[in-house]
């Protein structure tokens, strides 16, 4: 069937085919972005008017209509449950864990936030602080500071790592998918700044920023309700988890220096952190908060 439907194809006009290209890409239903439609239309300039290039258009068709339908809303509302909307589900519960042993007691936390999207990032920050609380973080060792949206994230974060205050960050945000490309431009952008901010600082900066297509996938992610999973609890885990570990990292045995410390300051660990102050002083804030 498939060599008879390209033996009709090539026998029509230049102008049938085109119609039969456009019924085609209907009858898969894929909404095709611009970057993939452009490659598409290059095949078939390229290579549609040989009985091979037809053949590589139908394959190219098909995979884009597979890669496509991942990522578009789901339409469980008329169809029921597809694969692809029960895989997204699943992806709202947590799959990492956290050792008894961690003890934030003296970790400090700061928490940066934005006021886009506030009911939701409003639930997530509250799941940060449970997260915390429960790994002994006290109330006063919390600190909130808010941004107006996730673009001024990396930019809010890199001012407090360097401020000293805090002995970790938290990046919490929520990026909804749009008609435009708004969404991925930001997305890409915020999650290249706070990795920056990791390396470039030496302060752990936790990604908590929710990139959903939709609404419903934002309230499974930020709310323990309907079967969902706050993430905002693992952030606030994981924050604690990343300040011990970096003070691990820079402590200084009694009297003298180990091997391992020489190693980390021939890597480029030095002093000027949160937690290199002498003994009897008190950790003076700079203000940020």
């Amino acid at each position: 069937g498939f060599c008879r439907d390209i033996a009709r194809r090539s026998s029509s006009s230049s102008k049938q085919a085109e119609d039969r290209r456009f019924d085609r890409r209907a009858a898969v239903g894929v909404r095709i972005d611009p970057h993939t439609l452009f490659i598409i239309n290059n095949i078939e300039y390229n290579f549609y008017q040989t009985m091979t290039g037809r053949a590589l258009f139908s394959i190219a068709l098909s995979l884009a209509a597979a890669s496509t339908s991942a990522f578009m809303p789901s339409c469980s509302q008329h169809t029921g449950l597809s694969n692809n909307a029960v895989a997204l589900n699943m992806a709202a519960e947590s799959e990492v864990s956290f050792s008894d042993d961690l003890d934030g007691s003296s970790i400090r936390i700061g928490v940066l936030r934005t006021r886009w999207n506030d009911e939701h990032v409003s639930s997530l920050v509250d799941g940060i602080k449970t997260g915390v609380k429960e790994l002994n973080v006290t109330e006063e060792n919390i600190f909130i500071k808010e941004v107006p949206g996730a673009y001024e994230l990396p930019y809010a974060a890199k001012l407090l790592a360097m401020s000293g205050t805090v002995d970790a960050i938290i990046c919490c945000g929520v990026l909804i998918k749009g008609d435009t490309f708004h969404f991925e431009y930001i997305s890409d952008a915020v999650t290249k700044g706070i990795m920056d901010v990791n390396l470039s600082t030496m302060t752990p900066v936790v990604y908590g920023v929710l990139n959903c297509l939709d609404e419903d996938q934002v309230k499974s992610r930020s709310s323990n309700e309907d079967g969902g999973h706050n993430h905002g609890e693992d952030w606030g885990k994981t924050a604690v988890e990343m300040a011990i570990m970096k003070k691990e990292a820079f402590v200084k045995k009694a009297g003298t220096k180990g091997g391992n410390i020489k190693e980390l300051e021939k890597m480029g660990f030095g002093s000027g952190g949160a937690d290199d102050v002498k003994e009897g002083e008190e950790k003076v804030s700079k203000g940020f908060f």
